[in-house]
């Protein structure tokens, strides 16, 4: 199963609900960064992802992008494939 890279914050609740999400996938290569603890991080993110909101997600080197995106691959039935071919 591929490795997945999450910015989040603790309050933020679309990033607990992707955490959930991908627990029931089944992911356990999880790698939380987060940027309320570490705010320097969160300009690491926005260089990255070109994004300012919380979750940014990666699978493998797929930047995915936040829930909604997320939420979008698994209810297009794409989610399963990519998070076992990376």
């Amino acid at each position: 199963m591929a490795a997945v890279l999450m910015y989040c914050t603790t309050a933020c609740p679309y990033c607990q609900a992707a955490e959930r999400l991908l627990a029931d996938k089944g992911v356990t290569d999880l790698t939380r960064i987060r940027v309320d603890l570490e705010p320097s991080r969160r300009a690491e993110m926005d260089k990255k992802s070109g994004r300012r909101t919380v979750p940014q997600i990666w699978i493998g080197d797929r930047h995915v992008g936040g829930y909604d995106d997320l939420f979008e691959l698994e209810r297009a039935g794409e989610l399963d494939a990519l998070l076992q071919s990376t």
